[in-house]
């Protein structure tokens, strides 16, 4: 009985795979290391390298490990990335997860576990924005996920098996022991990019977009700590080995900091100034989204242990002296 972490080397889910090795798992890793890392993970854990959408070899992982539940991270994430190359994004995202579900139902796997994105909502409506809401993807990004989500939904009702799916909303921080954390190069988190600046690594940032209908022009979003993140997929997994029904539930603690709050708490908790340039908006944006939260408290008892800004920078800011540190 194993559980099979697909991209279980990159940020979010190198987080799960070290929260799932303190709790006893078993586990495998399949992840093809474009943005992910060995090292990364925790001693012990089996590390297969491979794509998510490979059949053959995800079969092969199914049988070979007895894998019961499958947590699903894989993925491509930036969205102005996918604005550009919107085909690569529905290969990656759609194609690969359709493989993956596929598999999944031929190998009698239990448990599906879904990474999506609060991208699938696009510029909602109403703030904050509930599960039940329209979804109305701004980017390919966003519809590569939400076309992601039908499909697991279809499959599973056809199949039995049952899932859950997870929309996160701006992930960030570190784990707090300093085990793992954001390490891909180049990333566009604007947390990481802040942190980055503020310790010398870069020269300036940019801010993307003055002008939107907000307090202080600046897009707003929902910033969550990626270890109260992956404790609402630990929680997910318990509901559905307990015999709970599907679902699909926000991540987010339902309140939102702008670009220049965000800035402002990274130069604060750092200690340091630093520059900032304003940029034209980026397309596939929207002005603000935050996650209204109540239906994850209430249907897995969530509760988040780093609901706050400053510390999520704090352990962000751990991180990248710790990525420094290696680096010398």
């Amino acid at each position: 009985m194993a559980i099979l972490v697909s991209g279980g080397a990159g940020y979010i889910g190198s987080h799960m795979v070290h929260a799932l090795a303190d709790a006893g798992e078993r586990v495998v890793v399949l992840d093809n290391l474009s943005s992910g890392f060995r090292w990364a993970l925790p001693a012990g854990v089996a590390l297969v390298e491979g794509e998510s959408g490979d059949q053959a070899l995800v079969g092969k992982l199914i049988a070979e490990h007895g894998v019961v539940s499958i947590i699903h991270f894989a993925a491509s994430i930036v969205v102005p990335d996918s604005v550009r190359d919107p085909l690569g994004y529905y290969r990656n995202n759609t194609v690969n997860s359709r493989a993956l579900i596929e598999t999944a139902i031929r190998g009698g796997v239990a448990h599906f576990i879904f990474s999506s994105t609060a991208a699938v909502y696009g510029n909602p409506a109403r703030v904050p924005v509930g599960e039940d809401d329209p979804t109305l993807p701004m980017s390919p990004y966003g519809s590569s996920k939400l076309m992601s989500e039908i499909m697991l939904r279809d499959a599973a009702l056809a199949h039995g098996l049952r899932y859950a799916v997870l929309r996160y909303f701006n992930v960030a921080g570190a784990d707090p022991r300093g085990r793992t954390g954001q390490s891909t190069r180049g990333a566009t988190h604007l947390i990481k990019v802040a942190v980055e600046t503020a310790l010398g690594q870069r020269a300036k940032m940019d801010v993307f977009g003055t002008d939107y209908p907000t307090p202080d022009g600046t897009c707003i979003r929902d910033y969550i700590h990626v270890s109260d993140l992956v404790r609402a997929h630990a929680d997910a997994l318990a509901h559905l080995r307990g015999g709970g029904q599907s679902l699909t539930l926000n991540c987010g603690y339902g309140r939102g900091y702008s670009v220049l709050e965000v800035i402002e708490t990274v130069k604060r908790v750092a200690g340091r100034d630093f520059t900032v340039n304003y940029a034209p908006p980026r397309p596939g944006d929207p002005a603000r989204i935050v996650a209204a939260s109540e239906a994850i408290r209430a249907r897995l008892g969530w509760r988040p242990d780093y609901d706050d800004l400053a510390t999520i920078v704090t352990h962000a800011l751990a991180w990248e002296r710790t990525l420094a540190a290696r680096a010398r």
